[in-house]
């Protein structure tokens, strides 16, 4: 009722010794013919069969990791997984539970994802041809940064809190923290009825709501950062995961802080401009500022809307392309000054600690030092002052981050041309299926060298373990082949087999028969003794059988006589 198995040991000289254990195999399952023409590339027919049963396998949308020890390998393992779908019926999300729970995360990684078989099939084949570039996963660490206001969207969270009871767990304890109005409509926000939502009352407190319950999500899933950032109102997101202060005090300053700025007389607008931040300045007027600097040739001018508008007037003159942002205030300018008291009042209210996460200001865009998030005045900074977002990606990228996830509704931040070197990757996406998105944005951290932990995240999904293609292992032979006689050789023994002298003097190209015919002779009498040898890579072997004794009868046995031969 078990397999059978054996310990094989060998013992050598200078301690070369070898361990082998075997198990008895399964019995063989019949093998599918592939539909392949003679000649043509192995596996062809395999992808056909496997795009044929794609329309019975259940769909859904699914994230497949692969890796191996080498591109060519990982091509390979593609290859052994698609000829595997040619005779499998296994669900996309038990494939990809399987995938990443029962294989070791090699060197070597990628992601291949889709909405259903047929797509996740095309990834395969593309993997399978060369035709995705793949390198190894790096070293170095991962950063989160927080995204501002002008990423919210309808419905954000809402496919998160209906998939994962961590997200609406920490959504409605966040949630809680305010008063039944703001409550609700940061709830209507998530669940409807809403078609659009502008008032900055209401989109910073669900930012924060979405974007804390998203992080905490993601740390039960063992994925955790080693620095964070964030964009505008973003930083008060990241500033509270890392401990900075309590979800209580985090919650009645992002209120304050919208409901101050709703209640401004003067609404201001803000442009995007494709310049740097030198060539904008000198065009500044008063009631204009440079609210974000996102990259090299990416300001943000703000402030009220006749001298933003001169200002960005000369800037097309200069042939800088601009564009106008749909935002309710001009948030980080002078338009923000009437309220800074006020906000300054409630900042002094709070309780604050160092943080427990490594933080980089978007303020200063450097690594924050000690005392600086733990002065209410640097949160009064924070509504006015530029936000330097590009200085702080650089900080990040110094301190050895690699790889960013976005933590935000929308891929926003990711979007920006910031040429820091950093790979974003971001967590949600709009008008995508937002568990999908998020599981997908898993494998590609994993893909990057990320731990996660897949046993979290595929808890209650019903994903259930198949059977998978073993390693595509590039086996490589050590043994030597047998030379093959070649006809001369075969010519040659022939002759020496006559016992001809002049044949044989003929075929080695000699005159005389003085020394030959001595040693003709004896060549030809030891080659007659010597018939039934048997040589290989330069050893001779006999083989003789023999009767031993054994218990209970008599055992047939074999000596295979081993000598080297150094003629050979």
């Amino acid at each position: 009722g078990r397999p059978r198995r054996a310990g094989v040991s060998s013992f050598g000289i200078s301690g070369t010794n070898a361990h082998v254990i075997l198990e008895q195999a399964p019995e063989p399952e019949p093998e599918v013919e592939p539909d392949t023409e003679p000649g043509s590339e192995p596996g062809a027919g395999s992808e056909a069969q496997a795009r044929q049963s794609a329309g019975d396998r259940p769909e859904g949308f699914a994230s497949w990791l692969l890796s191996a020890h080498g591109p060519e390998a990982l091509q390979a393992q593609a290859a052994r997984l698609i000829r595997h779908l040619g005779v499998s019926q296994a669900r996309a999300v038990d494939i990809a539970y399987s995938l990443a729970t029962t294989r070791a995360a090699l060197p070597y990684r990628v992601v291949v994802s889709g909405e259903n078989p047929e797509r996740l099939l095309d990834g395969l084949a593309a993997v399978a041809e060369g035709r995705v570039p793949v390198e190894a996963a790096p070293a170095g660490s991962l950063g989160f940064v927080f995204s501002g206001q002008g990423s919210q969207r309808v419905g954000m969270g809402r496919g998160l809190y209906e998939s994962f009871p961590v997200f609406a767990a920490v959504f409605d304890e966040v949630c809680g923290q305010w008063a039944e109005p703001l409550r609700q409509a940061v709830r209507q926000v998530v669940f409807g009825p809403l078609v659009e939502v502008v008032d900055t009352a209401v989109v910073q407190p669900a930012l924060f709501a979405v974007q804390v319950a998203l992080f905490r999500l993601l740390e039960s899933w063992g994925v955790t950062p080693d620095s964070v950032a964030g964009h505008s109102v973003g930083e008060i997101a990241a500033a509270c995961v890392a401990g900075v202060f309590s979800v209580s005090d985090a919650a009645r300053l992002v209120c304050a802080r919208a409901a101050l700025m709703a209640g401004l007389p003067v609404a201001g607008v803000m442009v995007a401009v494709a310049a740097a931040e030198t060539d904008v300045t000198p065009l500044l007027t008063g009631g204009v500022a440079v609210a974000a600097v996102n990259g090299p040739r990416q300001v943000v001018v703000s402030g009220e809307p006749r001298a933003v508008q001169a200002v960005t007037d000369a800037c097309a003159a200069n042939g800088w392309k601009t564009r106008r942002l749909r935002v309710s205030h001009g948030f980080h300018s002078p338009v923000m000054d009437p309220i800074l008291d006020d906000f300054t009042t409630v900042a002094r209210t709070l309780t604050y600690h160092e943080p427990g996460i490594r933080m980089v200001s978007t303020v200063t865009g450097q690594p924050v030092e000690p005392g600086l998030l733990t002065d209410p005045a640097y949160w009064v900074r924070h509504v006015r002052d530029t936000v330097r977002y590009h200085d702080a990606l650089t900080a990040l990228a110094e301190r050895e981050v690699e790889t960013v996830l976005e933590i935000g509704p929308d891929g926003t931040l990711s979007s920006l041309d910031t040429d820091s070197g950093l790979t974003f990757v971001p967590a949600l996406r709009g008008e995508r299926d937002e568990a999908a998105t998020l599981t997908t944005a898993m494998a590609q951290l994993v893909a990057r060298g990320v731990r996660v932990d897949w046993e979290a995240i595929f808890a209650g999904t019903g994903a259930r373990r198949v059977e998978l293609p073993t390693y595509a292992f590039r086996h490589q032979h050590y043994w030597h082949t047998p030379a093959r006689q070649s006809e001369t050789d075969t010519d040659f023994w022939e002759v020496v087999d006559s016992g001809d002298v002049d044949s044989l003097t003929q075929t080695l190209g000699l005159s005389g028969d003085q020394p030959l015919s001595v040693v003709l002779p004896a060549l030809s009498r030891w080659r007659r003794e010597r018939h039934d040898d048997s040589v290989v890579d330069g050893w001779r072997y006999r083989v003789s059988w023999s009767l031993l004794p054994g218990v209970g009868g008599v055992l047939s046995g074999v000596w295979l006589l081993l000598d080297p031969d150094p003629g050979l």
